[in-house]
């Protein structure tokens, strides 16, 4: 990254991107991908929310594995939790963001956090609705054996 002289904002310097070897590319891809791994162990780490995510994605998948999911319905539990973790990451990007570039309350800068955050709480309520769906009858099978 350089500083532009003129504004002193941060530019990517993308010259080692745009030029060299294939091996160059290779270990460009390789970087950018790191990059990501870094971006999601950071969100784990840091991110409140982000840990309670994580939880209930061990959880529901536990409970998928005891109650043995369909295809289908482990196809859309993993499509949820990619939503729910990848909405979550782009709030703690927003939230990043905004606060890098003001420390002051700034009417705008509150409708990007609470915008970004409100995706993610519709997100989850959906899942919850989807995931009562799909194991509301799997735990009444469950119950109906039993009793």
């Amino acid at each position: 990254m350089n500083r532009d002289k003129n504004n002193g904002k941060k530019q990517v310097d993308n010259q080692d991107r745009n030029q060299g070897s294939g091996q160059e590319k290779k270990n460009s891809l390789v970087k950018s991908f790191g990059y990501a791994f870094d971006g999601i162990r950071t969100g784990i780490r840091k991110e409140r929310n982000m840990k309670i995510h994580c939880v209930a994605v061990i959880a529901v998948t536990a409970a998928g594995t005891f109650l043995g999911l369909t295809a289908t319905e482990w196809c859309i539990c993993l499509l949820l939790f990619g939503l729910i973790i990848s909405l979550e990451l782009v709030n703690t990007a927003v939230e990043a963001v905004v606060d890098l570039v003001t420390e002051e309350k700034k009417p705008l800068a509150k409708i990007a956090k609470d915008t970004a955050a409100g995706a993610v709480l519709f997100s989850a309520v959906m899942s919850v609705i989807i995931g009562c769906i799909i194991f509301l009858p799997h735990l009444a099978e469950l119950f109906s054996r039993l009793f």
